[in-house]
């Protein structure tokens, strides 16, 4: 009770399978006494770039643009634009970060992955003494929530898709643990698109379950062998 939960959200369409998968967080994780704060990617239009206008006023060095330069520098005096510090500041504020998407390219869609690029930046989450067990944003637990197009047998070891792990290798290994970032198993609903509407429900129903006793989960051992045994 009394937790704060960020969930990131990345789907255009409210009433998408995505869409029931973050109703029920919000409604679960709410009666729980949590406090829930939902970034809609979509709906805020988020600006997945990392450009320029990320740094208010001057630049450290106008001759020739270095973006992860500027933005650490533009963090240290206060300058990065409201859209960052407005995220930073619920990044900062939470317990809990949960990411729900679907699955695009073996990949976070390209919006989720700008807000990676831009919200996360050197100062905030890491500094290079400050990475893995010692990134910055310790004492926070992360779970990926997402969809996949293809069936759970593509995303074997002997599938087609190879292990569904070695995907989640660069979002929670070099995006979460990189950033001192604890992270809980994965959840994911394979091909809701092609299941039976009963099955559909079965799987909105074991997310709802699942949150349930979601704090007593213990996080994943962050090392390559969870990945890549």
């Amino acid at each position: 009770p009394g937790k704060k939960v960020l969930i990131v959200y990345a789907h255009q369409e409210p009433k998408s399978f995505n869409g029931s998968l973050l109703k029920i967080a919000v409604e679960e994780l709410s009666k729980q006494g949590c406090s829930v704060t939902v970034s809609d990617l979509y709906a805020m239009q988020f600006e997945p770039r990392a450009t320029r206008n990320d740094i208010v006023g001057h630049l450290h060095n106008s001759e020739a643009f270095n973006y992860g330069v500027e933005t650490w520098e533009a963090y240290k005096r206060g300058a990065l634009s409201k859209d960052l510090v407005e995220e930073q500041k619920k990044v900062q504020e939470a317990d809990l970060l949960i990411f729900q998407f679907p699955l695009f390219w073996f990949n976070m869609p390209a919006i989720l992955k700008g807000w990676m690029d831009r919200v996360l930046v050197q100062g905030f989450a890491y500094d290079l003494s400050k990475v893995y067990d010692g990134g910055l944003l310790q004492g926070k637990l992360s779970l990926f929530s997402f969809t996949t197009g293809g069936g759970q047998e593509m995303y074997s070891k002997e599938g087609i898709g190879g292990d569904i792990r070695y995907v989640l290798w660069p979002m929670q290994h070099g995006i979460m643990h990189f950033c001192g970032v604890k992270v809980l198993e994965p959840h994911i609903c394979y091909a809701p698109e092609n299941v039976s509407e009963e099955k559909r429900k079965e799987m909105l129903a074991a997310w709802s379950q699942r949150l349930k006793t979601l704090w007593k989960e213990e996080p994943i051992d962050c090392s390559p062998e969870w990945y890549f045994k």
